[in-house]
């Protein structure tokens, strides 16, 4: 299948773009401003599907709205019209075309417009008004709060919040590209013109930006979001996407002796903590019990032993443990435990805790196995 995209240097067409070409039996053209316009007439007559997702949605003369909007629009209906070709379009159009403003006129213009088309043709088309749409490769400083919030805040740049409680209606673009992606394996039938996009998230900008801030700060403690709820995981997976690859890594605060080196991995709010422990050759580490704080222990380099013994009890539990046998071992409250390294390299051991570590509250009482 021949697949047209319109506006391929964009931000919804780059994403799109890139899943549909995970499909290995579509054939992508890809069509921006900058090509001939011969060029895309050779794309239509092949084409099987269109994505028309070109458009202007800023400029400083008002007039290029209904030049670049529905003027292109217009060029690529007559070039359909002209080799009669009936295949499904798409078109993204805005929450902005109810409005009376220049830009939402441009948008009603070219939605009419293809509904014409189409009525006449009787061709497939499917309107979609978005609302702002946020993710991955969104251009900052030019028409997207959550784009310029996430850049700025990644980059450790300030941000201008001129109303905190206006609120925005925002969709997620891999939900986007989704359902448009969705088109081609179902053509829906049903004769409105207009189709939905969702899960639609409304915040206002204060929430927003506030959510943005304590991703900033919280990574510098290295710690993770809850993720819980389904907008704050979208928006941490976008804000992440706009860190300056020189910053991708940071440094941990590795807690090293003679016995070897415990280092706090991931921190996170609601979840507990995860845990890099380093054990050398010989060492017995632990000898501890906790009332509350329960553990993990995934053995992931080298042999050892993990033992465990109820308090009260003289009975030793012993679970032997090696990197070519992967296995998790519970530490329940009320049981001192310890681990030690019976091989001849480091014991490596990934340690997941229910809680943060709290000095104040170690909930850590020394007692030998």
């Amino acid at each position: 299948m021949n697949v047209l995209v319109t506006g391929s240097k964009g931000f919804i067409a780059k994403n799109l773009i890139v899943h549909l070409k995970e499909r290995k039996t579509l054939n992508i053209f890809e069509y921006d401003k900058d090509m001939e316009l011969s060029i895309l007439e050779t794309y239509c007559k092949e084409a099987d599907f269109i994505y028309h997702l070109a458009g202007i949605n800023r400029t400083l003369d008002d007039l290029e709205f209904m030049e670049g909007n529905f003027g292109f629009t217009a060029d690529l209906l007559d070039i359909l019209n002209k080799y009669n070709k009936k295949c499904p379009v798409m078109i993204s159009s805005s929450i902005q075309a109810s409005l009376s403003n220049p830009y939402g006129k441009s948008k009603k213009a070219c939605e009419d417009l293809l509904i014409s088309y189409s009525i006449q043709s009787r061709a497939k088309a499917y309107i979609y008004r978005l609302p702002n749409v946020f993710g991955k490769w969104c251009r900052p400083n030019y028409n997207s709060v959550i784009a310029t919030f996430c850049h700025n805040i990644a980059n450790n740049l300030p941000i201008t919040v001129d109303d905190p409680d206006k609120v925005i209606h925002l969709v997620y673009i891999d939900d986007v590209v989704k359902e448009l992606i969705h088109l081609l394996d179902t053509r829906p039938v049903k004769s409105e013109f207009f189709h939905e996009i969702g899960p639609v998230y409304s915040n206002t900008l204060g929430q927003i930006s506030k959510l943005l801030s304590t991703f900033y700060e919280i990574r510098r403690k290295g710690m993770v979001p809850d993720l819980s709820d389904d907008f704050t995981k979208k928006l941490y997976s976008t804000y992440l996407s706009y860190l300056p690859e020189e910053n991708f890594n940071y440094d941990l605060n590795m807690n090293i002796d003679n016995r070897g080196s415990f280092t706090e991995f991931i921190r996170t709010l609601s979840c507990g903590q995860i845990s890099v422990n380093v054990t050398k050759p010989g060492i017995i580490k632990g000898n501890h019990y906790h009332h509350t704080k329960v553990e993990k222990f995934l053995v992931v380099s080298g042999s050892g032993v993990i033992r465990l013994k109820k308090l009260n009890s003289d009975h030793i539990i012993e679970y032997f443990v090696d990197s070519n046998h992967l296995q998790v071992v519970d530490i329940p409250v009320g049981y001192t435990h310890n681990i030690e390294n019976l091989g001849n390299t480091d014991l490596i051991t990934i340690i997941w805790c229910n809680e943060v570590f709290d000095p104040e509250n170690p909930d850590t009482y020394y007692l030998e196995v």
